[in-house]
């Protein structure tokens, strides 16, 4: 991938899984915003991936929908115990309140769900993971197919 996206787009990921609001078919999918507001379509050829998600069509990067599909694809690995972590977590809100600034998002979603510092610790760990095998993967994101 050209560009990376922000660490914490995986933990809007997770939500949209741990949610269910990702309906996949063979070569798109449909997933619900977090406040259920808006529909992303995401679609794939191959490697090559677009979303009209803000992220991916307008920054460039993965954004959480692609990563979604790719997390259920197999493509990325993550221990499927901590995605219930992050179910009915309304990150729009959270990401307007904070300004854009996501791993304070992140933070107070933490505080929120009174997540113990040890499962933090163990979901960060797990989350870069993630992050790596993203990165690794030889993804071109695009605006349209």
């Amino acid at each position: 991938m050209q560009k990376l996206p922000p660490i914490e787009k995986l933990y809007e990921a997770y939500s949209a899984l741990a949610d269910n609001r990702i309906v996949l078919s063979e070569t798109s999918a449909e997933v619900t915003s977090s406040d259920s507001s808006k529909q992303y379509k995401v679609k794939w050829n191959d490697t090559t991936y677009c979303s009209t998600d803000n992220g991916t069509y307008w920054q460039g990067y993965a954004g959480y929908p692609v990563i979604a599909v790719l997390i259920l694809q197999s493509k990325i690995d993550v221990d499927k115990s901590i995605i219930e972590y992050f179910a009915g977590i309304n990150w729009n809100s959270l990401n307007k309140k904070h300004k854009r600034d996501y791993h304070a998002a992140l933070l107070e979603a933490f505080a929120e769900k009174q997540i113990a510092k040890d499962d933090i610790e163990r979901i960060e760990t797990i989350t870069q993971q993630a992050y790596e095998q993203l990165k690794a993967l030889d993804l071109t994101i695009v605006r349209r197919l």
